[in-house]
């Protein structure tokens, strides 16, 4: 059985062939595109379950096609780069990519990001509990454990899986203040570093779908010098 379906979006064929070798020895279903045209048409043809997708191609880039996948699709997205600049990943990860590797990589480092990701998707959509132990509600704002499903004043706000697992980090420790690096460990799993400004891109672009309004938030507050968190 596949481990699941990759899609690889890169005009570099060495790229994908190389990723594609390690992505099928650890048991995936891969797909190719030269560009995000094709991988579009893919997307309208197949259930994909993480799309790996590079920036810089011919026709439609990785920006153009990541927006456009964002509006029906809430699958991940790691977004590939030789750009390394703070400035080229902050751009990335607002239009909705949940990770972001600059080239050169090492093809085992992306093989461990594709299977977090994975692995926290999953356990996101997995039903099969109450519906009443796995939604939970702050004032307007509703967000269900089980169907991925989060609501403010009951208008559906689609979330990418990243904003989601931040959301619901915070809310399930509702009026405990959790530190940046306490979040980021708990969504990324894997070590925070000073200077990482990746959370701080994920709660603007999250604060954007569900606050009326942004610079004043409702719902994820700032605790200046300790972090982040949903007042119970």
């Amino acid at each position: 059985m596949s481990a699941g379906t990759i899609l690889l979006v890169d005009d570099e064929i060495e790229i994908r062939n190389l990723l594609e070798i390690y992505l099928k020895n650890d048991g995936y279903f891969v797909l190719h595109a030269n560009n995000g045209g094709e991988a579009l048409q893919h997307l309208r043809e197949q259930e994909v379950d993480l799309i790996i997708l590079d920036v810089m191609m011919p026709e439609m880039d990785g920006i153009e096609a990541c927006m456009k996948i964002r509006e029906e699709k809430q699958m991940p997205i790691i977004m590939l780069s030789a750009k390394s600049q703070d400035i080229d990943k902050i751009t990335g990860l607002s239009i909705g990519a949940d990770d972001y590797v600059t080239k050169p990589f090492s093809p085992l480092e992306i093989l461990a990001r594709v299977r977090s990701h994975l692995r926290r998707y999953r356990q996101l959509n997995t039903g099969g509990q109450q519906k009443n132990e796995y939604e939970h509600q702050v004032d307007g704002l509703v967000i269900n454990m089980i169907t991925h499903k989060v609501t403010v004043h009951d208008k559906e706000v689609r979330l990418t899986p990243r904003e989601f697992a931040i959301l619901e980090a915070l809310i399930r420790n509702k009026g405990i203040v959790l530190s940046m690096e306490k979040i980021y460990e708990m969504v990324w799993n894997e070590p925070f570093f000073d200077g990482n400004n990746t959370l701080m891109v994920h709660i603007r672009k999250l604060r954007e779908k569900i606050e009326k309004d942004p610079s004043k938030p409702e719902y994820i507050k700032t605790v200046w010098g300790v972090g982040y968190q949903i007042e119970g």
